[in-house]
């Protein structure tokens, strides 16, 4: 495959991993954003255990919906939450093992957003960092694991 069809397969795999993202958290809006959430679309962190594109197609799929958040400090939401996307997705493509690939957004936005969370909402550290924990445990081990099992079963994504 030339270098210009290479290029072009990472923009546009990072493009749908981003719109899928996005419809993902915006779907599920009343979950995805405030004190407590549980977003469905962090499933997705486990991608780029697979694929090297998901790592910025997580990034900006992230920024985009973050733009959607209610909270009225939004930019917070913007920046931190997607930083710590970009940092789990890198440190997830960085993984050796596919049942660690779910840890690196578990551990990442447990501390960043859970951080961010109680300095918002003025609630107790150990809550918001236990709930973020929680809600990305589920959403990284109970629906991303077996997405990323089932690719790594799939002849296309093989390591």
């Amino acid at each position: 495959m030339s270098h210009i069809k290479k290029n072009l397969l990472y923009l546009i795999q990072a493009a749908i991993i981003a719109a899928i993202y996005v419809i993902i958290t915006l779907t599920f809006s009343p979950l995805s954003f405030g004190p407590v959430q549980f977003r469905f679309s962090e499933a997705l962190t486990v991608l780029p255990f697979v694929l090297k594109s998901a790592v910025p197609g997580l990034f900006v799929g992230c920024l985009i919906a973050n733009f959607f958040s209610p909270n009225p400090l939004m930019w917070m939401d913007v920046v931190f939450g997607s930083l710590a996307t970009l940092l789990a997705a890198y440190l997830t493509m960085k993984t050796k093992k596919p049942y660690l690939a779910p840890l690196p957004p578990v551990i990442v936005n447990a501390l960043i957003i859970g951080i961010m969370l109680a300095y918002l909402y003025g609630l107790p550290l150990w809550l918001t960092i236990s709930s973020v924990g929680l809600g990305q445990a589920v959403s990284c081990y109970v629906l991303g694991y077996p997405l990323l099992f089932f690719l790594l079963k799939t002849k296309i994504f093989q390591r």
